[in-house]
């Protein structure tokens, strides 16, 4: 897993302390230390589900763990566990996309509200899509490729993956909290993250290696790159 403090992947070694039960089920803290030296921090879980007991050598039963897990709450830290956006983003392009991070864990219908609005708005002003529904402004960034086969790939699985077919308000009103199907609202996120570094990181990227030789031919008294 990746650590929400220090975004370090690490293999996840659980704790689990059970809180009890009441109307809703049975509750319990999950817990990991970020092994990382520089962090150290707890990455703490509230969970709800059922519970699993183990039976030691000595006889009686204890708590062990919860599954299946039925609701997974991220308690510490408050926040996102994906990275930060470059700063080569505008913000106009980042605040729903910041917020469809935040929200993921405790909503993931509204993060994915946020993320296809965040989407169109990437289509529309990057690539010059006619503005029309979700569906149709992704079926025309592919029919005129105009992204690289492995981003239009994954562009396109928003529409499967949201089974836009079915649920049709997903494609005409982006913004609509609406049920999600598994895995949707983490898809979008990567989606956007793949076309921040694409329409933005990249090219800023790009633009900074042309200077920097540029301005070595300069120094050699020879003419700039077109």
């Amino acid at each position: 897993m990746k650590c929400p403090h220090c975004l370090v992947e690490f293999h996840a070694k659980v704790e689990w302390l059970n809180l009890g039960k009441d109307k809703e089920g049975n509750w319990a803290i999950e817990k990991y230390p970020c092994p990382n030296p520089d962090c150290g921090k707890f990455i703490v879980y509230l969970v709800q589900g059922d519970v699993v007991y183990s039976q030691p050598a000595s006889g009686g039963k204890y708590f062990s763990h919860i599954h299946p897990i039925n609701k997974r709450f991220l308690v510490n830290p408050k926040g996102s566990n994906r990275a930060p956006v470059p700063p080569e983003v505008p913000l106009d392009f980042t605040e729903d996309y910041t917020e469809a991070c935040l929200v993921l864990p405790d909503s993931p219908k509204a993060s994915a509200a946020l993320s296809r609005r965040c989407l169109q708005h990437i289509l529309r002003e990057k690539a010059g899509v006619k503005p029309s529904n979700l569906a149709d402004e992704i079926q025309e960034v592919l029919d005129k490729n105009l992204l690289p086969s492995y981003i239009a790939d994954i562009v396109d699985a928003v529409r499967n993956v949201g089974n836009f077919a079915a649920h049709p308000t997903k494609s005409k009103q982006t913004g609509e909290i609406i049920d999600v199907e598994d895995g949707e609202a983490e898809l979008n996120l990567d989606v956007i993250e793949a076309l921040f570094d694409f329409y933005f990181v990249n090219p800023a990227l790009i633009a900074k290696k042309k200077a920097a030789i540029n301005q070595k031919l300069q120094d050699a008294g020879k003419p700039p790159m077109k």
